[in-house]
């Protein structure tokens, strides 16, 4: 394949890309076309290497993707939930179950209705519902539901919430056992893994701290299967020690086990010295440790383990939520990496404003303090808990400004080039892009609609030509057009 005027580093330059066995082989300034050779007309647009999503969860974003969308920018109160909860209803099959996600109980403020299966009764009061909460950690079940998966009041043995003996329809951190009584089927990965594509995103890695050695097959089956076109690296638990080949380096195999994934809550959180002895098992078996740390707490404790296990390079600090002065110095000194989501400002920051401490306000989501340290600094979407699209992450990387258009932490804001560089890479080295173009890199590339000086000036609106893995074009390939959505006025 021969890409012809494409700009190149950032606009420091504009030339000829020639692609051949999956890397670049030639860079020039005019390069001739060789019999047989396809050939792509840049235009002057932007060549850059393609994108990865540091951090999401593949099952769980498909599936959301084919629930009801409970979030605050659909539903922003009461009313308008059950109306929406109530139009999904009447439009599914009878028997069938309701399924919403991005729910938060904020919603129901002042409506003076209480987040639980009493109020969802009242929405929908005939099929099984359970809606999820936006942190991930919540299901809220009607008593339809309750019925479906067979549990009542009398039942002792369940991880239902209870209240006067009485079930609240409320279910914590209890994804296996529900998925067990639903019998929850995989999701079909087919549609994210494409609108991914259509974004530029050629890799991924799925930090579900519960992906096992079944879900590695999965993954696998759906690579093969052409459904899933991203290189995936998988986060999990200690059933992948030995699972498979561990990612090491640029050109990491199309699906490899990634580090043990530690999923700390403040209110629950485990033996330190088991939390240690688990780390250390982690490094000793060839993976690294991320942690889970939403709250100032979660991270304390994590380093304090990591203090006592020592880290190695290619640990991370998952989210880092709020990072005071001494902690983010704490982890520079480790050596950890941090792979954080831009999209909560501008999604929830005006949430954040109005309900987060006003001592964690300052340190909430840093971005460039984190590189000012000399910390490695990974961008990624945490999906489905924020959105997808990996254009609108890095602009709120750059604006830190909320959906209401104030700013949050404007001192945290990035420029454009290290945005996208934090948004690149290779899953195995997140932060450690080079977005230089060489002759002789894996050829991972993404061709966007406009120049990098028209890019820069609006990232949100940009929406990539084409994309490519190791050369190959797996969107095209399957026979699918891009269909990525245009930037609305």
């Amino acid at each position: 394949m021969l890409i012809r005027d494409a700009e190149l580093d950032f606009g420091g330059r504009r030339g000829d890309v020639r692609v051949a066995e999956g890397r670049v082989a030639e860079i020039a300034p005019r390069l001739s076309r060789r019999a047989g050779e396809t050939v792509v007309t840049a235009g002057g647009c932007a060549l850059l290497p393609s994108l990865c999503d540091h951090h999401l969860h593949l099952k769980a974003t498909a599936a959301a993707r084919a629930s009801v969308d409970c979030a605050d920018a659909a539903c922003p109160d009461a009313t308008a939930l059950a109306e929406r909860l109530q139009a999904a209803d009447r439009v599914l099959p009878a028997g069938g179950w309701l399924r919403g996600n991005g729910f938060h109980e904020h919603v129901l403020a002042g409506s003076g209705a209480a987040p639980d299966r009493d109020w969802l009764d009242r929405v929908v009061p005939h099929r099984p519902a359970r809606l999820q909460h936006r942190s991930g950690r919540m299901w809220l079940l009607n008593t339809a539901a309750l019925r479906a998966i067979g549990v009542d009041e009398d039942d002792g043995d369940t991880p239902l919430e209870r209240r006067g003996g009485r079930f609240t329809g409320r279910l914590y951190d209890a994804d296996g056992w529900l998925g067990a009584r639903t019998g929850a089927r995989r999701p079909d990965l087919g549609d994210l893994s494409r609108a991914l594509w259509a974004l530029g995103v050629t890799a991924v890695t799925d930090c579900s701290h519960d992906n096992d050695r079944d879900d590695v097959a999965a993954f696998g089956a759906a690579q093969r299967s052409g459904a899933l076109l991203q290189d995936v690296l998988v986060m999990g638990n200690a059933d992948l020690d030995g699972a498979g080949v561990p990612a090491d380096g640029d050109d990491g195999p199309e699906l490899a086990i990634g580090a043990r994934k530690f999923h700390l809550h403040d209110a629950a959180l485990p033996d330190l010295d088991e939390l240690t002895a688990a780390m250390r098992a982690a490094h000793a078996a060839g993976r690294n440790v991320a942690a889970h740390c939403v709250s100032r707490v979660d991270l304390a404790f994590a380093l304090a383990a990591w203090r006592a296990a020592g880290a190695r390079p290619g640990d991370r600090v998952e989210h880092a939520s709020v990072a005071p002065p001494e902690a983010l110095a704490e982890i520079a000194a480790l050596g950890l990496t941090v792979v954080s989501q831009p999209a909560m400002i501008s999604e929830r920051g005006a949430v954040y404003r109005r309900e987060v401490d006003a001592d964690d306000l300052p340190h909430l989501y840093r971005l460039r303090s984190f590189q000012v340290a000399g910390v490695p600094l990974a961008l990624s979407s945490d999906a489905p808990y924020t959105d997808i699209d990996p254009w609108r992450a890095m602009a709120a990387a750059v604006t830190r400004r909320c959906a209401d258009g104030e700013p949050l932490g404007p001192g945290e804001a990035l420029s454009p080039e290290r945005a996208y560089a934090a948004m690149a890479g290779r899953p195995s080295g997140p932060g450690r892009g080079d977005l230089r173009l060489r002759a002789g890199m894996r050829a991972d590339l993404c061709l966007l609609d406009r120049d990098w000086a028209a890019a820069r000036a609006d990232l949100g609106c940009v929406r990539p030509r084409r994309a490519w893995r190791a050369g190959a074009d797996n969107y095209h390939l399957n026979g699918v057009g891009h269909g990525a959505p245009a930037c609305a006025p």
